[in-house]
């Protein structure tokens, strides 16, 4: 069965959608089959891959709430994307009535879980249904925090959902680590809040930095991964040593 990782940070323009992608292609470089999984309305993740999250369909919303079998929105492209669509926006009050709404993405997740080695859900930037059917279904969670000091506020909130959610609802469901992005060493800032970082949650955060680099916005508009769209740049190397560290790290 496929060990399922949940990006998540409520904080907006983290680089989860970056990290959700290019982590994936780094798994499937290092042999194993992936399922990426776009739970945000936005559908960044969706746009990534090379499809218009405005004109799929059917997508994770029809999953969500329709019952329609979650083989039905996954596209084939650099890997195996289940698609989302602006539809999601509106997904918490389709929901809102019915018995065990907070599974029905865990549901979902079990008719191909056999399919694949892992499953990365990308999340929207809240803390609101989506993202808990996304905790509720993972085994882990991966946290990608921007290097400023006040992406690391949110945090705090965030380990107050998953203890509310392993409380309630999934007791396995861990934080695997956190991903310091759109780091700029050349600043003073982007160095204190790394040491902030490490200081305050230790080894729970990955050795791996990812670096701001104009790479991560050109590679979406050609519907690549980083790591396909600049093979060799630092920034695929990174994702690479990142997917390295995840794997061996025996946290997830």
């Amino acid at each position: 069965m496929a060990k399922i990782l949940a990006f998540t940070n409520q904080k907006g323009g983290v680089a989860k959608t970056t990290t959700t992608l290019n982590l994936g292609v780094a798994f499937q470089e290092l042999g194993h089959s992936v399922l990426a999984a776009d739970l945000d309305p936005q559908g960044n993740l969706t746009m990534s891959l090379g499809l218009n999250p405005d004109t799929v369909r059917p997508s994770m919303y029809d999953v969500l709430t329709g019952g329609v079998g979650i083989e039905r929105v996954i596209h084939q492209r650099e890997l195996d994307v289940a698609v989302a669509s602006i539809d999601l926006a509106a997904v918490e009050i389709a929901l809102s009535s019915l018995i065990g709404r907070e599974r029905a993405l865990s549901k979902a997740l079990m008719q191909v879980a056999d399919r694949y080695d892992y499953i990365l859900i990308d999340t929207p930037p809240s803390l609101g249904l989506l993202t808990v059917n996304a905790l509720t279904a993972a085994d882990a969670v991966i946290v990608p925090v921007q290097c400023e000091y006040l992406s690391l506020r949110g945090l705090a909130q965030l380990e107050r959902t998953l203890e509310l959610v392993r409380e309630n609802l999934n007791p396995r469901v861990h934080i695997a680590g956190i991903v310091p992005t759109m780091y700029d060493p050349r600043t003073l800032h982007g160095r204190e809040a790394v040491e902030v970082l490490r200081s305050s949650f230790g080894d729970l955060v990955f050795q791996t930095t990812i670096n701001k680099t104009i790479r991560f916005a050109e590679a979406p508009v050609r519907g690549e991964s980083v790591l396909k769209y600049a093979p060799d740049s630092q920034a695929a190397k990174a994702y690479r040593q990142l997917a390295r560290e995840v794997l061996n790290g025996k946290k997830i």
